[in-house]
């Protein structure tokens, strides 16, 4: 295949497949889709240039918004030429002038680029949209209800849960203020230098200077659900549908789902990949199906701990069990319980570093086992409880053994006692089959009594940025 090929297939693969169905073309403001923008820019695809990109010739600019609660012109709208008498219309027109000040042919907006009577386009748009953004030449953000940088902090564009994409995404943004005059002289305000603009920007979004550059992922998942803790949606479900693309995750939309069964959906996806910061958050779990370990909503996720998972990942596979996850089982012996009719609260002691002890607090009774203190603490019950390390190491070079951290975090699980027969039951002959004791199963599987999280636990005999090797025996697979 010879270059010319090459770069013009890649160009027609880009086009298809990552800009928005429909955009406005800027001469006419009519729309178009994308084989007519395939048409245009075509010719200027070069013939010889091993560096090519298509971005380089497909160039559109992209509106940023706080939607108006009524009047924004819909694609019905612009089709039936009835916009003009909308009170959105004119936001409309200032954004297609600016775009055309940075030179650009095309451009799109949320509010009629999009045929929402298509369910199809209308799920395609919204798993696609950072994408769009990222690939936009321009990003034009209108912050209705700024007239001064002063006012900045305070606008509602850093309040609402898609404008978060919109600020992460696009690699180059400008910003106007109510009345469409521009915040800076500068044609990019998204600047890498530590400028006004992006010192505000910090402040008003809560995201460090370096993470407004950042690489969508699932992961550091802890610290990016921070970034859309305190952003708030028109329709519950968008919670999780404005994440998707910030965690490079695809879910299929569902209105009408509700909001928790979405966001339970898009912590499942993000779990595939394995990183256990996904498991950095307080409070009440989700009401999922099967697990427990599924955080609420971005919210459970606001102070969380300050801990370090470095790039290890872990296998979760979600199950009609639970979540099932290999974790580093350290036991846990009770050296004090306290039961006062709403809570239980335990002392728990490390056997292998007797310097560990862990206070908890448990509001879930179905879990906690023995009764008796006195059994816990016997050889034959100390097992019952045990701390579910999530950010152990496989060590390279050396898989039969485990690599334990001295900061370390886990969830706290109990198993009980679990006789095979019940309590009196003799061995018998029923319809010819002779039922005899088998080797007795002394637990039941572990179960998470923690449903609020990781516990913290620092092991002071690790030196720091070390590890300790133990028996690989000591990793399980349990349900979460």
């Amino acid at each position: 295949m010879n270059q010319e090929e090459s770069n013009l297939d890649k160009f027609e693969r880009y086009v298809m497949n990552n800009i928005p169905i429909r955009l406005i073309r800027l001469s006419d403001m009519k729309f178009v889709v994308r084989s007519d923008v395939k048409k245009h820019f075509r010719s200027s695809v070069p013939l010889e240039d091993s560096l090519y990109h298509p971005s380089e010739s497909v160039r559109y600019a992209i509106l940023s918004h706080r939607w108006l609660d009524e009047g924004e012109p819909t694609y019905d709208d612009m089709k039936a030429n009835i916009a003009e008498s909308l009170a959105g219309y004119t936001k409309l027109i200032n954004f297609c002038k600016k775009a055309r000040e940075y030179g650009m042919e095309f451009a799109w907006s949320d509010t009629c680029c999009i045929d929402k009577n298509n369910s199809t386009e209308l799920d395609e748009s919204i798993r696609s949209m950072f994408r769009w953004y990222r690939n936009s030449a321009i990003c034009i953000v209108h912050l209705a209800q700024s007239e001064t940088i002063a006012d900045v902090e305070h606008d509602e564009w850093f309040t609402r849960g898609w404008t978060l994409q919109e600020l992460l995404a696009p690699e180059r943004i400008k910003f106007f203020y109510k009345r469409w005059t521009p915040m800076t002289d500068d044609e990019d305000d998204k600047n890498m230098e530590p400028t006004e603009v992006m010192e505000t920007l910090e402040r008003a979004s809560g995201i460090s200077f370096d993470d407004l550059f950042f690489t969508p992922g699932p992961i550091r998942v802890d610290k990016r659900m921070t970034w859309a803790a305190r952003r708030k949606t028109t329709r519950a479900e968008d919670v999780a549908y404005s994440l998707m693309g910030m965690f490079d995750v695809s879910l299929q939309v569902a209105y009408g789902e509700g909001g928790d069964r979405a966001f339970c959906r898009l912590i499942e996806a993000i779990m595939q990949a394995g990183d256990p910061s996904v498991f950095n958050w307080k409070g009440q779990s989700a009401e999922h199906c099967t697990s427990r370990a599924i955080p609420q909503s971005p919210q459970s996720y606001v102070d969380c701990q300050d801990l370090e998972f470095d790039d290890e990942r872990l296998e979760m596979t979600m199950t009609s069990l639970g979540l099932r996850v290999p974790l580093a089982i350290l036991p846990l012996n009770v050296s004090w319980r306290r039961f006062d009719g709403s809570s239980t609260q335990l002392k728990l002691k490390c056997p292998l570093c007797p310097t560990i002890e862990i206070d908890f607090t448990s509001y879930d009774h179905t879990n906690l086992f023995p009764e008796d203190i006195g059994k816990a603490m016997s050889d034959e019950y100390s097992w019952v409880y045990a701390l579910g390390v999530v950010n152990y190491s496989n060590i390279e070079g050396l898989r039969e053994v485990l690599g334990i951290r001295r900061k370390s975090a886990g969830f706290i699980l109990a198993r009980k006692p679990k006789s095979t027969f019940p309590p009196g039951f003799q061995p018998s002959d029923i319809l010819g089959i002779t039922i005899v004791c088998r080797p007795e199963k002394k637990f039941t599987k572990w179960s998470l009594i923690n449903s609020g999280g990781l516990i913290a636990v620092e092991f002071p005999n690790i030196p720091e940025e070390s590890v300790v090797y133990i028996d690989p025996d000591y990793l399980q697979s349990v349900y979460l």
